[in-house]
């Protein structure tokens, strides 16, 4: 038998007030001290909201334990750590915030193509330990005339490549999804993947995490990449197969550089000997957080959250068939 109100809205981290706010009048805001199923299950019985943010995780076994569950709040547009369809069986709405940070993410992207290309994380780390002859010792690049690859050219590539283009950059772009005019329209040149990593003298990742993406670099697509090249990670830690591979082609000189803000798992183990090399830059998966991309994806994760408690739609929703399903059972009642 479900629980009476008031029942709680659950939050896998911290929230936004304004956002706490929208959801105040549907629950008690419980925010776990960390995002983990052992930790989150014992407080999905009296869930009537789920909000998943950061490392936080919303699995099948805590779909199962939430009688009172109906709806899954995703504070971003990934939400590969949902899974997906047990939430689509019990007819529980996922929403989300497609193009969340885009725009602080593709900001991101220009500042780590130049951290690498100006070799600052280097020169910071020698000029403190007062090595000023390592000014000889090591060579900015140019940006300009160089090729940079965009592997995804989604909300947040499409927003790069806009960036990039005062720089003055050749900018090549894998993405099967995108057309051909959509591409050239941003100054983008469609082309294979395995063209982009052999050309690419930056190669920056802005795709999806999904069956078919997961672990794309790898081995075999490292070593397709262009010797002295750069690899940037702000989308998701996954599509990378392992930091010891790429640890191995960063130590043998194959890369020049890379720039991690996201791992798989997260956190992932610091002391694992690629957080101990020069040539790599690293944030803990908190590039895209800026303070006004925050407040508007709490409120747009909070607005639709609380349109399916109110029984009205939402805006954004990745399931958007168990809506028309509700609708059709009430149709027939």
């Amino acid at each position: 038998m479900a629980s009476k109100l008031p029942l709680d809205i659950v939050a896998t981290g911290p929230i936004d007030p304004d956002a706490a706010n929208i959801l105040a009048s549907f629950g008690n805001l419980v925010v776990a001290s960390e995002g983990s199923e052992q930790m989150l299950l014992p407080l999905m019985e009296r869930a009537t909201g789920l909000i998943v943010r950061g490392g936080g995780v919303a699995t099948r076994r805590m779909i199962s334990a939430a009688p009172n569950l109906r709806v899954i709040g995703r504070s971003g547009a990934g939400y590969d750590s949902v899974d997906l369809n047990a939430a689509s069986e019990r007819r529980i709405p996922l929403v989300y915030v497609p193009g969340a940070g885009a725009q602080a993410v593709a900001e991101a992207g220009v500042a780590l193509i130049f951290a690498l290309a100006k070799n600052l994380s280097y020169w910071d780390g020698e000029m403190k330990a007062g090595n000023w002859k390592s000014r000889f010792q090591s060579s900015p690049r140019d940006v300009a005339g160089s090729v940079i690859g965009l592997v995804g050219l989604g909300n947040i590539g499409s927003a790069l490549a806009g960036m990039l283009r005062g720089f003055n950059p050749r900018v090549v772009a894998y993405d099967p999804l995108v057309r051909p005019e959509n591409a050239k329209r941003l100054g983008v040149e469609l082309t294979t993947l395995e063209s982009l990593l052999a050309t690419s003298d930056f190669v920056s990742l802005h795709a999806p995490l999904t069956p078919n993406t997961r672990g794309m670099i790898n081995r075999s697509t490292l070593g397709q990449m262009k010797a002295g090249a750069f690899l940037i990670n702000l989308a998701r830690g996954g599509l990378i197969e392992s930091l010891d591979t790429l640890h191995e082609f960063l130590s043998n000189g194959k890369l020049a550089g890379a720039a991690l803000d996201v791992f798989d798992p997260e956190p992932p183990d610091h002391h694992h000997p690629i957080f101990q090399l020069k040539n790599v830059i690293t944030s803990p998966h908190a590039l895209g957080m800026t303070e006004g991309t925050m407040r508007q994806i709490f409120k747009s994760m909070a607005d639709d959250m609380a349109a399916v408690l109110s029984g009205r739609p939402p805006r954004f929703v990745v399931n958007r068939e168990v809506l028309e399903d509700a609708a059709s059972i009430e149709e027939v009642k």
